[in-house]
């Protein structure tokens, strides 16, 4: 099944360069692509796309607040905060209104292919350069002793790729690396956010870092 695919960009170039991505690709169909925050609310819960790429510094409307808006009225889709910036404010702004995965915009092709697939998944992507800040922010906070407790209960697999995910890594990549596939990669992660009791990657990676 194609992964019906939207886009909120202002710049044209970088508009276009996403559109061929997407149009280019087997198993992914653009079906939205608007040019600023207001043209995404009045078209995205029209057309419905199961993940929407989403730039943050839109004129007028920014996507931090089209996502906000958006996730009240279309619960079921999935924002990938696609941008050039690294901030941490902007990156847990953006998290908090809802977006499931933050990348950049110079991610190459493919690995933003598999980010998408990814979170159309379940997962919940991030760059590298992302994943770092993220990590970063958790680590500046004191860890608590019940952390190492909490992670008891995850098996030597289930810690390792964590472990992986904390670094920002894609399940392609976790699979490629542990020489397993990207199916059984999904199962772990599954068992991992339901026995550490979390959502999403960044509440995990909250747990590993004992907050």
């Amino acid at each position: 099944m194609n992964i019906p695919v939207g886009i909120v960009e202002d710049n044209h170039d970088i508009r276009n360069a996403l559109e061929q991505i997407i149009e280019s690709a087997d198993g992914y169909t653009l079906v939205c692509s608007c040019v600023n925050g207001e043209d995404a609310l009045v078209n995205l819960p029209v057309c419905l796309p199961k993940v929407v790429l989403m730039d943050i510094t839109l004129g007028g409307i920014n996507g931090i607040e089209v996502v906000k808006e958006l996730k009240s009225t279309c619960p079921e889709m999935l924002f990938m905060m696609c941008t050039i910036y690294e901030e941490d404010e902007k990156i847990f702004e953006a998290l908090s209104a809802g977006a499931s995965g933050y990348i950049i915009k110079n991610t190459t092709p493919l690995k933003m292919l598999d980010a998408i697939r990814e979170l159309y998944e379940g997962g919940a992507p991030m760059s590298s350069q992302i994943a770092r800040k993220v990590v970063s922010a958790f680590q500046l906070k004191p860890s608590v002793s019940s952390s190492y407790h909490d992670l008891d209960i995850l098996t030597k697999r289930e810690k390792e790729i964590l472990e992986m995910l904390s670094r920002g890594l894609l399940y392609k990549e976790i699979s490629d690396q542990l020489s397993i596939s990207s199916e059984t990669v999904r199962k772990h992660v599954y068992n991992i956010y339901a026995k550490l009791h979390v959502n999403n990657r960044v509440e995990a990676v909250n747990k590993f870092f004992g907050r």
